[in-house]
């Protein structure tokens, strides 16, 4: 079995959070191939624990992956004050004797984005709404080299996942969970300090908030998982997620000063997107009464090269606006009226990028969260649950189809769901040894067998 194969049997999809199927984005040739440890937002220690722990397997699996690849450059990109981490991939090289070279970035947001990367490493821009390898690059998570390592070595399919718990806990913790844990149990287990919380899955920055309790109760790990971090219900972040677009687009249309602090710390525009969200922001007050499909897209064209991060919102709006919002909701229209925004395929990053990089530190003290910055997680738990429900759709694309039963025994790693057929989609494996006791439209429910 080729690495291509091995990698679409175990089901792996991108561990980073978008969750693309990785044996279509490998299938290909790059010159660069680039491991990104970086850790885009901030409070998140798995990556960190990862590169600390694993350090051998993550550059087994990178020279294989670079060698499948024909990559000239294999590059580990994380930041420079990741010491620890630094020394073991270091020392995990040296062992190998790999030809992979470590690029220490400075600690800024979104220094994980992956075209931010591609751009910093190699000099190129990915192109508008293009994908690094439109440069000739490739970039994967460390969380999913330790996912290809075992579908080479052992031919494991993904059914767990290393996350960190943050926030409101006694501690930040690693946990090594099966896939379909109850995000619940994971929280319990890092010890929260308050019992009526939001969630947050993911970063600060562009993770979903989950508010509804019962949404709460009901969320579940997944390939994706990497971090959840734990609010109490009334700070800043959850309480500004929750206003509306409405409300969002009346107060742009009021209170948009033209500062153009948006768009000057736009992390695409930096890199040479055609991207303005203070001329959007501008324009807003006209959408409705545009009825020129050309004349629209000249005033909102630009909301298409969103990358969603929330550098506008969270950082550089000192009238506390919302420009991702209306680029999100700008993005709707523009489908809806069936506009086809033109790519420019010959982007050069701007001369000043390096003067307008955000500290990660002044945004955490910005968006509420300095009391919990500088805290690090030393532990890893491994948890047992006794039940679990598994999606099938953990990835961009079509949900994977059942090929199990209710009542069917099933083992841990077992094909569970596999990829549908006829477009993007990838296999869901069993993530505990037990009896299939529901299976419905959004996944499987599983009881672990009990022993004797």
């Amino acid at each position: 079995m080729n690495l291509i194969e091995a990698v679409k049997a175990a089901g792996i999809v991108g561990a980073g959070g978008a969750g693309f199927p990785t044996h279509v984005k490998l299938n290909a040739k790059a010159e660069w191939f680039i491991v990104n440890a970086a850790e885009c937002e901030p409070l998140i220690e798995t990556d960190k624990y990862l590169c600390r722990t694993y350090a051998d397997r993550i550059i087994v699996a990178a020279t294989a992956v670079a060698a499948h690849l024909g990559a000239k450059h294999t590059v580990i990109a994380l930041k420079r004050k990741y010491e620890p981490e630094i020394q073991a991939l270091q020392a995990a090289i040296d062992k190998a004797g790999a030809e992979i070279k470590l690029f220490p970035m400075e600690t800024f947001y979104p220094a994980g984005d992956e075209q931010t990367m591609v751009q910093l490493v190699t000099g190129k821009t990915v192109p508008e709404r293009g994908l690094p390898l439109d440069v000739g690059a490739v970039v994967d998570n460390v969380g999913t080299l330790l996912n290809i390592y075992g579908a080479l070595t052992e031919g494991a399919g993904v059914s767990s996942k290393f996350l960190s718990v943050t926030g409101e806990v006694r501690e930040p913790i690693v946990l090594h969970v099966p896939i379909g844990t109850k995000i619940t149990e994971c929280i319990e287990a890092a010890a929260p300090k308050i019992s009526d919380y939001a969630v947050i899955l993911g970063g600060p920055m562009m993770g979903k908030v989950v508010v509804d309790r019962d949404a709460i109760k009901a969320a579940v790990v997944t390939k994706t998982t990497g971090n959840l971090l734990v609010l109490p219900r009334d700070h800043y972040l959850i309480a500004r997620s929750q206003r509306k677009i409405e409300r969002i687009a009346a107060q742009a249309r009021a209170s948009c000063i033209q500062c153009r602090m948006c768009t000057d710390l736009c992390p695409r525009y930096l890199i040479g997107h055609s991207i303005r969200p203070n001329l959007v922001m501008r324009n807003l007050y006209r959408e409705q009464f545009i009825e020129d499909n050309d004349e629209y897209l000249k005033a909102f064209g630009d909301a298409a090269n969103c990358c969603s991060c929330g550098v506008c919102e969270m950082f550089a709006c000192p009238m506390g606006l919302s420009p991702r919002k209306v680029n999100e909701h700008i993005k709707v229209r523009l489908r809806e009226r069936g506009i086809q925004v033109p790519r420019n395929m010959e982007c050069t990053a701007r001369g000043d990028i390096n003067l307008h990089r955000i500290p990660t530190g002044r945004l955490v003290t910005r968006l509420g969260l300095a009391e919990y910055y500088g805290l690090h997680a030393h532990e890893c738990r491994e948890l047992e649950p006794e039940s679990v429900f598994v999606p099938f759709s953990q990835h961009i694309g079509k949900p994977a189809v059942p090929v199990k039963a209710v009542g069917d025994s099933v083992e841990a790693g077992e094909l569970l769901a596999a990829a549908a057929e006829g477009g993007l989609s990838a296999n869901i494996h069993a993530s505990i040894t037990g009896v299939i006791t529901e299976i419905t439209p959004a996944g499987a429910a599983i009881a672990r067998r009990k022993e004797g």
